[in-house]
């Protein structure tokens, strides 16, 4: 198994991780993709879920970002709703832009957690760039044709880690 599509931890949603997690591994940054990690892809506007999830962060002194291969103009809306800052057109699986924006805003790997829901895009730029990474599974089954395309990879491979005890919970790293 390639080491660069191992995330680091697991969880079934962004939305079951305890922000004590983030506190005990010293993150002051998460860098969340958006379609069917924050919010289902169909989805233009935050959920009470992510909104809750932004003042839970905010009280522990931890930025979410959101960094999205989708454009602008979706990313955008949907981010400053929620009132987070937002990077669109990241090329994921392409580390190259995640480094420069995190160098851009000092942000150090350290620092900074990935959350997604794709092997192939978020925990390989995220290893690429020296950021650990959790991987969770999509929040819906609509996606666009592109991430369709995507889980035909994602699937057995995320099945193989699974079975290889990869998949480590992100319960089990407190």
């Amino acid at each position: 198994m390639n080491k660069k599509r191992i995330p680091f931890a697991y969880a079934k949603s962004i939305y079951e991780i305890d922000v004590s997690f983030y506190k005990k591994l010293g993150v002051k940054y998460i860098l969340c993709d958006l379609d069917n990690t924050l919010d289902p892809y169909i989805v233009s506007e935050p959920q009470q879920e992510a909104i809750d999830l932004i003042k839970k962060l905010s009280e522990a002194d931890i930025t979410l970002m959101i960094v999205s291969n989708n454009s602008g103009k979706r990313v955008h809306h949907y981010a400053s709703l929620l009132g987070v800052e937002a990077e669109c057109f990241m090329k994921k699986p392409f580390s190259g832009p995640l480094i420069k924006m995190m160098q851009r805003r000092g942000i150090k790997p350290e620092e900074a957690i990935m959350v997604g829901d794709q092997i192939m895009t978020d925990v390989t730029a995220s290893n690429g760039a020296g950021v650990r990474c959790v991987l969770t599974e999509p929040l819906c089954d609509k996606e666009p044709p592109w991430t369709k395309w995507n889980r035909l990879f994602d699937r057995p491979k995320r099945k193989k880690m699974a079975d290889g005890g990869l998949l480590k919970d992100w319960r089990t790293l407190l």
